[in-house]
């Protein structure tokens, strides 16, 4: 299951994602918007968000007029990794190298044609883990307002 949402902005572009997802077979839960009334991105965030990290949802994939000021809010949410993206490959390496759990994307920015292939690369990509675990963990350090710093690299 995956968790859907959108301010007014990005509402026609997560209407055609849930067509692709409808496509795929991919189960989805939307947190809304419903319209394209003036509806605030930092509510959408944080209902998907929540799910995820509650396990009801594994992803989320939340849209905006830029994918930027929803992924803000999104990452507000502790434990939230979201990646505002708009190409192939930041897609594919926010998953390989940053085990992101929500993909942000813009509604003015992208078509929906872009918007489903980054869905699909999104939702298809493992994240590889390794080496990379040690800057997840980075991440919730700082997270929890703890500091990595140690003054090794100055």
């Amino acid at each position: 299951m995956i968790a859907l949402g959108s301010d007014h902005a990005g509402f026609a572009l997560k209407q055609e994602i849930k067509k692709h997802l409808d496509k795929r077979g991919v189960q989805y839960k939307d947190f809304g918007c419903y319209s394209e009334e003036s509806f605030d991105y930092a509510i959408a965030a944080e209902r998907a968000c929540k799910a995820v990290l509650a396990g009801e949802c594994k992803a989320a994939v939340l849209c905006c007029g830029t994918g930027i000021g929803i992924s803000m809010a999104a990452n507000k949410i502790k434990g939230i990794r979201a990646a505002a993206c708009t190409n192939h490959y930041t897609t594919k390496f926010t998953r390989l190298h940053n085990n992101a759990n929500c993909l942000c994307l813009g509604g003015r920015v992208i078509g929906s044609g872009i918007a489903n292939e980054l869905v699909d690369i999104f939702l298809d990509t493992p994240f590889e883990g390794g080496r990379h675990q040690r800057r997840i963990d980075q991440i919730a350090v700082l997270e929890n307002g703890g500091s990595i710093d140690s003054g090794e690299n100055a």
